[in-house]
């Protein structure tokens, strides 16, 4: 067990927001890894906690508790458990990436960072981004400020389209996954093709759970995360933290 883990680092993952929306991120982590045995599977440190405060009601309504200090003692005590490196899995949480990477002498990779860099790299010539997210994401401009710096122009559904994707959000933590909230995602897809967006990011944890086919091309920000992390997991890629713990 302890050579297993001398060879590969351990992730850390601060969850529950939602809950299916870790366990994807952990099934996607299983299925991109080579394994022919458990053993050739990624150690994972989960905290899948659904207790973190509401981003919603923090950002969006305005009179919620403040998220960043339980995330921040989520990523300690990830961290004292023996995570090498940690991520978030949900978009909107990084809103509050630096408290956590704050807290902890171990890096934190950025999701944000991440997508932007891997959309900027792998389509040159799009210059316009449909973006799927909540639109707590809208507000506090994560994927906006970052776009903007690599000249990536972000597009957003209309504000009734933008309504309807908050409705499907809340159905699918509800478990709700069925036909008519399948209706309304593709609904809210075709208007950001309407408004000349070729390539639609899905920067919603839920909305990756959600999955099926939309009808534009699609890049799935919990994909790009999940491939990262086994990269990193199996020392493919360097990272380097705080205290440069020599990832």
């Amino acid at each position: 067990c302890r050579m297993t883990e001398s060879k590969e680092k351990i992730v850390g993952i601060l969850g529950g927001m939602g809950p299916e929306a870790t366990v994807d991120l952990m099934q996607r982590i299983i299925r991109l890894t080579p394994a022919l045995d458990d053993a050739d599977h990624i150690r994972c440190i989960v905290d899948n906690n659904p207790k973190v405060p509401s981003r919603i009601k923090a950002i969006i309504e305005g009179d919620g508790e403040d998220p960043g200090p339980c995330m921040a003692d989520m990523g300690r005590r990830l961290e004292s458990w023996g995570a090498d490196f940690l991520v978030i899995a949900c978009n909107t949480a990084h809103y509050y990436y630096g408290a956590v990477q704050q807290a902890v002498s171990i890096p934190v990779i950025n999701l944000i960072d991440l997508v932007a860099n891997h959309v900027n790299d792998n389509f040159p010539n799009q210059r316009k981004i449909g973006i799927l997210a909540s639109p707590a994401v809208a507000m506090t401009g994560l994927y906006k400020q970052r776009f903007s710096r690599l000249g990536i122009e972000d597009v957003w559904p209309e504000p009734d389209h933008q309504a309807s994707l908050l409705s499907i959000i809340k159905a699918i933590k509800k478990g709700n996954t069925g036909s008519k909230v399948r209706g309304e995602y593709s609904k809210v897809c075709q208007n950001l093709a309407h408004h000349g967006a070729e390539i639609a990011l899905i920067a919603c944890t839920e909305l990756s759970a959600l999955g099926g086919e939309l009808p534009l091309t699609s890049l799935d920000a919990a994909e790009i995360l999940a491939i990262e992390i086994v990269q990193v997991a199996t020392n493919r890629k360097s990272l380097v933290g705080r205290a440069d713990r020599g990832l």
